[in-house]
């Protein structure tokens, strides 16, 4: 099941897209008699299997009104996360040997996850623009990741039950200012400016996804693909990362993990490929969509 956060008639609303079509969830919940949401976050934290399940058979049994995808304005599946992104930095081989040389890192693949938090507020949605100033940072580059939505409340969470936490999975453009974070010599800066966060287009319930997840992720700009590797290639995996983040630190329902990056971002090049103003960013990853957002220099 896809679930989408969307506007219309400047009203936000939460949907799940069938095809070409959205259905108001609220409609659904009505049927199947659960108390309505109004936000992404809220469905998250009140959704188990058993509604899931009586959702999926509702959707089955009843003619339900719809829009057309492309007649709504489609957000970031969550707009405005209630506690900061968790990010894994260096977590595919291949970009750790990429970045090597480079200020922002050592060059060691790493014996334990690096962690580190990215400020989304708001995220942005699918077609909406990515925007810096040059008198902030020169050097802005992507990063296409799988992101993880937690679904339920854990601590100490075991490697085998990990998947019993996860509500769903996305796409999130870590789009990141180099310059920032070789100048700091720590991440949150360079990865937290304003729009720096695309998020979407939909959360694909993890009942859509077979576990281990093993998806096809790209990243192409103005056409040209320069990110492409599949998330079975992960140094820590999905099981390890929840089990290990979860450890002494409590997760919550939306919250978002965003697994890292394959190789083939912008630094990785000689010389760099910073992006620059009209810049189409395509992040696609397999069973979920495809993230399109043009980049502005302001």
């Amino acid at each position: 099941m896809k679930f989408v956060t969307y506007i219309k008639n400047s009203k936000e609303s939460v949907g799940i897209v069938i095809e070409e079509k959205v259905i108001l969830v609220n409609e659904v919940l009505n049927v199947i008699g659960e108390n309505n949401v109004s936000s992404m976050t809220e469905l998250i934290e009140k959704t188990n299997e058993n509604i899931i399940e009586k959702i999926e058979t509702a959707i089955k049994n009843h003619n339900f009104n719809y829009d057309l995808l492309n007649s709504v304005k489609i957000l970031a599946p969550i707009p405005n996360p209630k506690r900061n992104i968790f990010c894994l930095g260096k977590n595919y081989v291949d970009h750790v040997k990429e970045i090597k040389s480079t200020k922002i890192s050592d060059t060691g693949i790493p014996d334990f996850p690096i962690y580190f938090t990215k400020v989304a507020s708001p995220a942005i949605g699918i077609g909406e623009s990515i925007k810096f100033s040059y008198d902030v940072t020169s050097q802005v580059d992507y990063e296409v990741e799988l992101a993880i939505i937690i679904g339920k409340e854990g601590i100490n969470i075991s490697h085998d039950s990990a998947e019993d936490y996860i509500f769903g999975y996305t796409i999130v453009n870590d789009v990141s200012a180099r310059d920032l974070q070789g100048n700091h010599i720590q991440w949150f800066k360079g990865k937290s400016l304003d729009t720096f966060c695309p998020m979407g287009p939909y959360i694909i319930h993890k009942n859509e996804i077979p576990f281990p997840v093993e998806l096809n992720i790209k990243c192409s700009i103005n056409g040209e693909l320069r990110q492409n590797s599949n998330t079975k290639n992960l140094i820590f995996d999905i099981p390890y990362i929840i089990s290990d983040l979860s450890k002494g630190l409590t997760l919550k329902p939306g919250d978002i993990i965003c697994s890292g990056t394959p190789s083939g971002v912008g630094l990785g090049f000689k010389p760099p490929k910073a992006l620059k103003n009209g810049d189409v960013v395509e992040c696609y990853i397999e069973n979920i969509g495809e993230l399109v957002n043009e980049v502005i220099v302001v």
